[in-house]
């Protein structure tokens, strides 16, 4: 992802091409790659070819037959094993992710254990298919701890269970499984769908006020289409009212769903804005059908329903200057009321978030050095929704969430918070990134709704008037993460990671240093600040 904002920063890519809807299609990756190439092709592009051979305009590897371990193994760098016909391709990989370390707070150690595997490919060059599945065993951090403790759920996954060794004595944690997969048809060159379980991401930040990719994979039906300077897309999906550890019944997790669009238009090569709009509803085991419409505004269907849905609106937005400056940003609403905000009454029912933010790539002139700075404010019971469960009063089924976890920032709301992140690449194969985030939220007191815990119902709320960002029980978070990456071999990394996090309210205070290593074998980080 960061390759590519670099690409569309630097160059005028006249493809269309539109890095806020995310994930992006390898054919886009690939024809990206191969335009830049031959001009300003480097370490990076010859990369995403690699990674994307089977889209190549110009096949870079050498021929079958003459290559590969054992004549089967790793014929193209980004396959272990793979068949290809003239109308049919298939590639797999294992997954590996094992690392471990030492936190100065608590005794038990950091560790992750994840194995797995990884199966893409196509049909016709019409049809493609996608499936992962990840054993893991795994200790997260102190601060993510207690946020699995807070939301009883292990952020961006599902079912977990506890863990003990039965090797190696102390060393406990969770057992979880998470899987991924979809398959996609491309009706004409215009128009895909796709359906499966995954998330998505909206923007260009670090974070995403309005469709992030925190919480647990979901079951969607996908619609994308693009041409001229557009792309649409229509997300429908189904999503859980809350997570398994709140399910005391033995029953099936009770269901909410999701309509979204989001309409994407290339003014220029340089500037773009976007139009987004969801809802989210729950109905008695069935879906709205009315809000499969996907062209019409739900807002207005919502009111020719007379429904309690939970509409939000959103623009994002992005300029680039000089060919190494982006300027995004986004506004996400919930409820404004012009009057009320200008008065400087604090009303409960201004509900929006703001998000602001710069890169700046080859800072200094120095190659593959390179700079962002964000910012995020999201007010008190944003994305939250009122509560229609009788018998859990303070509970808000309709909230922007799925399994316990927002669907937008991990904090949910009633925050603001400030990013620095340094990306630099010293050598071809060396890369370092340095993370600073300085947070300030507001969390509850007692029983009392303060605003940020989007899960619980907005009739509960502490007041209507002198509502103020950060209310409640203040923290502040101070955080500095640094991030070394070695690639051995295609998509093979050695990692070395050290955290320092301080975190101080009026009810605690506590600060510890991280410091651990380990090795990725076609998989990322998953990055939990929160």
């Amino acid at each position: 992802m960061h390759l590519l904002d670099r690409y569309d920063i630097m160059y005028d890519i006249d493809l269309n091409f539109h890095p806020a809807v995310q994930q992006y299609y390898r054919k886009d990756v690939a024809e990206i790659a191969d335009h830049i190439q031959d001009v300003y092709g480097d370490f990076s592009t010859s990369y995403l070819l690699d990674d994307n051979d089977e889209y190549q305009q110009k096949r870079r590897h050498r021929p079958k037959g003459k290559q590969g371990i054992f004549n089967t193994f790793y014929k193209s760098p980004s396959a272990f094993w793979e068949i290809e016909s003239d109308n049919f391709q298939v590639k797999v990989n294992p997954v590996i992710h094992l690392s471990g370390g030492r936190s100065s707070l608590g005794d038990n150690p950091i560790f992750q254990n994840t194995r797995g595997i990884d199966i893409r490919g196509s049909i016709d060059d019409r049809v493609y298919f996608y499936s992962s599945i990840f054993e893991n065993q795994r200790r997260f951090l102190p601060h993510v701890e207690s946020r699995i403790s807070a939301i009883k759920a292990i952020p961006g996954n599902g079912f977990f269970k506890p863990y003990d060794s039965a090797i190696i004595d102390d060393l406990n944690g969770w057992d979880y499984l998470n899987a991924e997969a979809y398959v996609g048809f491309h009706i004409s060159e215009s128009v895909g769908i796709e359906f499966g379980h995954g998330k998505h991401f909206i923007g260009h930040g670090y974070h995403s006020l309005l469709l992030g990719d925190y919480a647990h994979n979901y079951f969607y039906l996908k619609f994308n289409t693009k041409f001229w300077k557009l792309q649409y897309q229509n997300i429908f999906a189904e999503l859980s009212a809350f997570g398994s550890k709140d399910n005391i019944s033995n029953t099936l997790l009770p269901k909410k769903y999701m309509a979204a669009h989001y309409l994407d238009y290339n003014i220029t090569d340089d500037f773009s804005i976007g139009l987004f709009e969801t809802i989210i509803f729950n109905r008695i085991d069935h879906f709205e059908f009315q809000y499969l419409n996907p062209v019409i505004l739900y807002r207005s269907v919502e009111q020719l329903l007379d429904s309690p849905d939970n509409v939000l609106i959103g623009i994002n937005s992005k300029l680039n200057l000089l060919q190494c400056i982006q300027l995004y940003g986004q506004f996400m609403l919930d409820e404004l009321v012009i009057g009320e905000l200008f008065s400087g009454s604090g009303w409960w029912g201004n509900k929006y978030g703001i998000q602001i933010g710069a890169k700046y790539v080859d800072l200094l002139s120095i190659p593959n050095l390179d700079l962002q700075l964000e910012y995020n404010l999201v007010r008190p019971y944003t994305y939250a929704h009122r509560g229609d469960i009788e018998d859990l009063p303070e509970f808000s089924p309709a909230s922007y969430s799925h399994y316990n976890q927002p669907l937008a920032h991990p904090l949910g709301a009633n925050f603001q918070e400030f990013i620095a992140i340094i990306r630099y690449r010293p050598i071809d194969r060396l890369s370092a990134n340095v993370f600073l985030f300085s947070t300030r939220y507001g969390d509850d007191v007692g029983d009392t709704n303060q605003g940020g815990n989007i899960l619980r119902s907005y009739e509960s709320r502490v007041d209507d008037r002198n509502n103020t960002t950060a209310q409640g029980l203040v923290t502040n978070i101070m955080q500095a993460r640094l991030e070394l990456s070695y690639q051995v071999f295609h998509n093979a990394y050695i990692d070395l990671d050290v955290t320092r996090r301080h975190q101080v309210s009026d009810a605690s205070d506590s600060s510890y240093t991280y410091l651990g290593a380990g090795f990725r074998l076609n998989i990322a980080r998953q990055r939990l600040d929160y």
